[in-house]
């Protein structure tokens, strides 16, 4: 026999209280009970096995509506039971209690985790749920605009599609039930999604050490525009950055590559439980960034479990496909692989996952500075490079483009984006065609 786990459960002798058991293992994966059987899966034996073949069965049809296997075994001269029970697609109660085993325990679901549970039975997912009372004319028309230049940008979207109303990119992201919004589209595209959804906001916080607040922020908004926002308040007011030059190019290092924080803040908002009512938590440390998210998790998994279910099923698929089409995060479910291997390529030390009793943390650790920020440096000019690259692409795409959309769309701030088009037109590769306002880019030479 094996030791108890996610399918298996031991008992010396039948209780009628076994059947939250049975239902906990009816609304999970399955699994099997073995009466007569100690914790140290040593056989007992069980008295009148015959009579509780016949009394187990009628018990579970009678009080939690399903059908289970009673099999007896002999061991040693000592008979045992075996109750088998199949995972049922629809939610099974026990007097009106729902059980769900989770690791080798079980669990009564109340609350946010039963609404997900109910929601996931019936073949639906928290935020795709219809929201009533809003209307596409609520949306935030800004938001749009942003979404659309990104979708462009990223190319996982016919540019026909985005050429649509907004009442028709919402059909095509998927966000339309019926006659109703569903909850992704509050979250992603209203100006206060607080109205619908408590607690649909970031919080970050600068401590010192034992854990004394110095200051902090608070980000609203839409999810994309709340993206934006942190990783600008995070890379220009948390963080201090490492200064050196390149010649006379200033380069500034942050501790963390802006790559590896972008995905963790991303990980967070796509995959966050927004029916906890609690906000994503970051904390700035002066040799940490902690970023706290709610989400439900089964206990002992390790990080390759996370992995592979986040690969294989996003948390929030809606909140998730719109990002993906964004050009926000690359592919479903790699998030935490990404940021690990964007720490290592900058020579950052690799940052730590946990999950506690519903919570996730992501832990981004700064290194030495004398030991990392020769590699960082070359991370970072090759950020400074892409960053560059694709503000000819946006230029070519769209020569009417403002500064401030493209800062928009790369997610840095409206002065760095200054800086590169400067340099741009000092190399002769980019040219301005009248003035500031009304004018336009002309592409000279993008051959350098």
């Amino acid at each position: 026999m094996t030791n108890e786990s996610q399918n298996i459960e031991y008992k010396e002798s039948w209780r009628d209280e076994y059947l939250k058991w049975i239902c906990g293992f009816a609304n999970a994966q399955g699994g099997s009970i073995f009466i007569g059987v100690n914790d140290k899966k040593e056989v007992v034996g069980v008295e009148n096995p015959k009579k509780l073949m016949e009394d187990i069965p009628n018990k579970v049809r009678d009080v939690l509506g399903i059908v289970v296997d009673v099999n007896l075994h002999v061991e040693d001269g000592k008979d045992y039971l075996e109750i088998v029970t199949e995972p049922y697609p629809y939610p099974v109660s026990y007097k009106g209690q729902y059980h769900y085993r989770s690791g080798s325990t079980k669990q009564e679901l109340k609350g946010a985790a039963l609404d997900r549970f109910m929601l996931r039975k019936q073949g639906k997912t928290w935020d795709g749920v219809p929201v009533p009372y809003l209307k596409t004319e609520d949306l935030d028309e800004a938001t749009f605009t942003l979404f659309r230049r990104m979708a462009k940008l990223s190319g996982r979207m016919d540019e026909a599609d985005l050429r649509d109303d907004n009442a028709m990119l919402l059909d095509k992201l998927r966000l339309v039930e019926g006659d109703y919004l569903k909850r992704a589209a509050a979250l992603l595209f209203h100006p206060d999604p607080e109205r619908f959804v408590t607690g649909a906001y970031i919080k970050i916080g600068y401590f010192r050490e034992h854990a004394d607040l110095i200051y902090q922020d608070e980000v609203h908004g839409s999810l994309f525009q709340q993206v934006r926002q942190t990783m600008d308040l995070l890379t220009t007011k948390y963080m201090r950055a490492l200064i050196s030059y390149e010649g006379i190019q200033r380069i500034e290092t942050l501790p963390i590559p802006r790559e590896a924080l972008r995905e963790g803040l991303l990980n967070a908002v796509v995959h966050k439980a927004y029916e906890s009512l609690t906000p994503i938590q970051i904390a700035v440390y002066d040799n940490k960034l902690e970023i706290f998210n709610c989400g439900y998790l089964p206990e002992n998994w390790t990080i390759e479990n996370l992995l592979c279910s986040h690969r294989s099923r996003p948390y929030n698929p809606d909140i998730a496909n719109a990002f993906f089409r964004a050009g926000e995060i690359e592919t479903w479910g790699r998030g935490i692989e990404r940021i690990i291997n964007g720490c290592k390529n900058a020579g950052c030390p690799e940052p730590t996952f946990e999950c506690r009793s519903g919570e996730i943390w992501t832990v981004f650790h700064y290194g030495k500075a004398e030991s990392t920020q020769k590699s960082v440096q070359k991370s970072v000019q090759k950020s400074v490079q892409k960053s560059v690259q694709k503000i000819v692409s946006l230029i070519k795409a769209d020569p009417h483009i403002t500064t401030q959309a493209i800062a928009d769309q790369l997610g840095i701030n409206r002065s760095g984006v200054a800086r590169h088009i400067k340099r741009l037109q000092e190399q002769g590769i980019i040219h301005r065609v009248g003035p500031d306002k009304g004018g336009y880019w002309e592409i000279t030479s993008d051959e350098k």
